[in-house]
């Protein structure tokens, strides 16, 4: 067996596991039926070796792709005996490796294509893996991403290593049965339904192409690649801790909880100790980020500090090592409700770390996450905002940053889907910090209501802005409220759900990002 990598080859193999899960976000893309997966792409595909890290991704969503080795793990641990060639998994489990429960992810064991005989019972060579955001899981609100939750239960339905295909055939009845038979079921059960069958059309082409690889490579030399990538990823990564320097941080929510991290530097071993002690206890609303989202905003974070063009895999974690204390916010207890945790409080988990690092200003600390339905239309997006001025350089005005990248949907899509028109959408000018490299600016989005909808918004910096650096400016804090027909005005909070009525405006003003430095 090779011990070193062939330059040349490792870049091939680099580029080939890409590849593999872009054509697998192709598939989904296509095949989907939710606005949410088809326009806005909040999915994510990703590819697993045999013990379930993360081998490659293409570039999707970031709070996905670094948590959901985890999920792959909990599945190898709960069906070890009982994975067979023919049969797709299915799982929600924040405490399993998801990050909430809109979250859907989709897993399948690749077995060779032509086991040998007299095998009872094959050992899966890879997998591969789709997480899609659901329009619609259920829970107390439309759209599952309730702003006042404080159990599981009221988020939605969990699917727990759940068998959704067993020897090729669609478990479609057993599925339908748990969307539906639940004390608060999925509003859209058949639009779901579709959705996880596009999710397992996705893996089946990951599945043939590694099977492909492996006939046209052989076993060995892609299992021996996929190890020389990830140790390509530990060494990048050991180099950037090279140049790193010791940090403390805290970031203060607008619910008065605090994100509070330490970050510890070994030149002699090149690794670092991320350490969350002092972050606030679980919470009794749902700003709790499971611990797997926290460990994936570590990976994000120090995988955009390599400046060489790798896959994030899980050998960016190996030389980090991640304390976080059982029973805080960042690694709370079942049944917490932790819906808010994956999209906000991990916004604020990247801008802890890199403000402790002193590398860039704070982003806009929110994903902004409105959502509007009722019985018959659901509907979710997260909202641009101004990200954050670092040392010679400026920040972006309208990006989606840090830990999403989904899209925003089409205007045209979002009025022939949906009881609503897109009153306007415009750069919020002068809300990013000042400094001597100013934070970007957020945006002003309005949304028109022609039917009666419940609305909700849960976002964060709306009471503590967007911290600037080294002598910066904070960014402008955000602003939630609804212009009545009848001409009154209603302030929201940072978390609000309310009745819209026919000729109602939803108005969402988005955070600027934080300012560095002084002019």
């Amino acid at each position: 067996m090779k011990t070193q990598p062939d330059p040349v080859r490792l870049e091939i193999f680099n580029n080939l596991y890409q590849f593999i899960a872009e054509q697998m976000g192709i598939v989904l893309q296509n095949t989907a039926m939710s606005v949410n997966i088809k326009e806005r792409l909040d999915f994510s595909c990703a590819i697993f070796d045999s013990s379930g890290s993360l081998v490659a991704n293409a570039p999707h969503i970031p709070i996905h792709l670094g948590s959901m080795s985890e999920s792959v793990r909990s599945l190898i641990k709960d069906k070890k005996d009982t994975i067979k060639p023919g049969n797709v998994y299915i799982s929600n489990n924040p405490y399993n490796g998801g990050t909430h429960l809109p979250d859907v992810t989709v897993i399948t064991p690749v077995f060779s294509q032509f086991p040998k005989p007299h095998t009872p019972h094959p050992t899966p060579l890879f997998y591969v893996a789709s997480r899609g955001h659901q329009a619609d899981i259920g829970g107390i609100t439309p759209g599952s991403m309730p702003p006042h939750s404080k159990t599981i239960e009221e988020e939605g339905i969990l699917f727990d290593n759940f068998l959704l295909v067993e020897a090729g055939k669609f478990q479609e009845n057993a599925v339908r049965e748990i969307l539906t038979n639940h004390k608060y079921p999925a509003r859209n059960a058949q639009q779901n339904i579709a959705d996880f069958k596009a999710q397992t059309a996705a893996n089946n082409r990951g599945l043939k192409e590694l099977q492909k690889m492996v006939d046209k490579y052989s076993l060995e030399t892609v299992q021996t690649y996929m190890k020389f990538v990830q140790d390509n990823a530990e060494e990048s990564v050991r180099k950037v801790i090279d140049v790193l320097q010791n940090g403390e941080f805290t970031v203060q929510l607008d619910n008065q909880a605090k994100i509070h991290v330490k970050i510890t530097i070994d030149q002699l071993t090149r690794s670092a100790i991320i350490d969350f002690t002092g972050t606030s206890p679980q919470l009794d609303n749902n700003f709790n980020a499971p611990s797997a989202v926290t460990q994936s905003v570590v990976l994000y974070v120090f995988r955009t500090l390599v400046k060489d063009n790798i896959p994030l895999n899980s050998g960016c974690l190996k030389p980090l090592q991640i304390i976080i204390p059982e029973g805080c916010m960042l690694n709370p207890i079942y049944p917490a409700a932790v819906v808010a945790g994956n999209v906000e409080t991990s916004q604020n988990i990247a801008n802890c770390l890199y403000g402790a690092l002193g590398i860039m200003a704070a982003s806009q600390g929110t994903m902004n996450n409105f959502t509007f339905g009722n019985e018959k239309y659901q509907y979710y997006e997260t909202i641009c905002g101004g990200s954050g001025a670092g040392k010679n350089y400026h920040g972006t005005d309208a990006v989606q940053t840090q830990m999403t990248n989904s899209r925003l949907t089409d205007p045209e899509v979002l009025e022939l889907r949906f009881p609503v028109l897109l009153e306007s959408f415009a750069i919020r000018n002068n809300s990013g910090g000042k400094g001597e490299y100013n934070g970007g600016n957020g945006v002003i989005r309005k949304i028109y209501f022609l039917e009666t909808m419940t609305a909700g918004i849960l976002s964060s910096s709306r009471i503590n802005p967007p911290f600037g650096l080294q002598g910066g400016q904070a960014g402008e804090v955000g602003k939630n409220y609804v212009m009545r027909n009848n001409g009154t005005q209603e302030q929201l909070d940072s978390t609000a759900t309310i009745e819209m009525q026919p000729g109602d405006i939803f108005v969402i003003e988005s955070p600027g990002g934080g300012g560095y430095g002084t002019k």
